[in-house]
């Protein structure tokens, strides 16, 4: 699954996106490389990211998804929302995912949306807002208290005749950089759900905080982490280096052979 920003202020900047011609040419080479998705976003959810209007989100994505569509008609578009109007255009504009990184806790009326449509709802894991997440890193279980917030999430979703569900651990939302290397390392618990796990750790705090560099050159080490993440059995990575990941997937799938 590969990035793409709609906004000022993500943490990395060279995924932001703001023109017609950068959109077109970033997405272009990432479906050249292998994506199997392209993951739009209008809001950023980087910690203390600033509020965004809803009509200014929209306006953000919605233009973003119709170019796409009409350039790669093939194209399978992701839309990284927490908001139930931006999901349903977004989706009337030609999205295929929405990649909800509150499961539906920051608006109630999402997962009606994703079940009046039924399109695939990737739910991730985290407390409060992308504003106050930094405050809430206690916890008595980590990968417990997650895994007990997704079998809750999951039975939501099912009784609202959801049927198809990815999993999202939430590294670097409300989770201190140890925190995200012990869920990590624990990531394969997720499969008990049987449901595809999704991880996004692409160029972030644990890997530059860690090593002590600037996230530009967080490459190799986002490389190393996504690695470990596939022998853990990740289904979906999240990146902003597309080519990378997918070198990393043929090289794990020869090796498990």
């Amino acid at each position: 699954m590969g990035i793409l920003n709609i906004t000022p202020d993500s943490f990395f900047e060279h995924s932001r996106m703001q023109n017609e011609s950068d959109l077109f040419k970033k997405a272009e080479v990432m479906l050249k490389q292998g994506a199997t998705f392209i993951d739009i976003g209008g809001y950023s959810s980087r910690p203390d990211a600033n509020d965004v209007a809803e009509d200014e989100e929209l306006n953000r994505v919605v233009p973003a998804i119709e170019i796409l569509v009409k350039e790669f008609p093939e194209i399978l578009i992701s839309v990284d929302t927490f908001r139930s109007k931006v999901a349903a255009e977004a989706i009337e504009a030609g999205a295929a995912i929405i990649n909800d990184i509150a499961a539906g806790n920051l608006d109630e009326k999402m997962m009606h949306v994703i079940a009046q449509y039924q399109v695939p709802y990737i739910m991730m894991h985290m407390r409060g807002t992308p504003k106050t997440m930094k405050q809430l890193t206690e916890y008595e279980d980590l990968v417990g208290d997650i895994t007990y917030y997704f079998s809750e999430k999951i039975k939501e979703a099912r009784d609202l005749g959801i049927n198809d569900l990815i999993l999202d651990p939430g590294f670097g939302f409300a989770k201190t950089t140890e925190q995200n290397f012990e869920l990590l390392k624990k990531s394969d618990l997720f499969s008990s759900f049987k449901l595809p796990v999704l991880i996004g750790i692409s160029r972030k705090t644990m890997i530059h905080k860690t090593l002590n560099i600037d996230p530009t050159e967080a490459l190799n080490g986002t490389t190393v982490l996504n690695t470990l993440a596939l022998t853990k059995g990740a289904s979906i990575l999240r990146v902003h280096d597309v080519k990378e990941a997918i070198e990393a997937i043929k090289l794990v799938s020869h090796f498990s052979k």
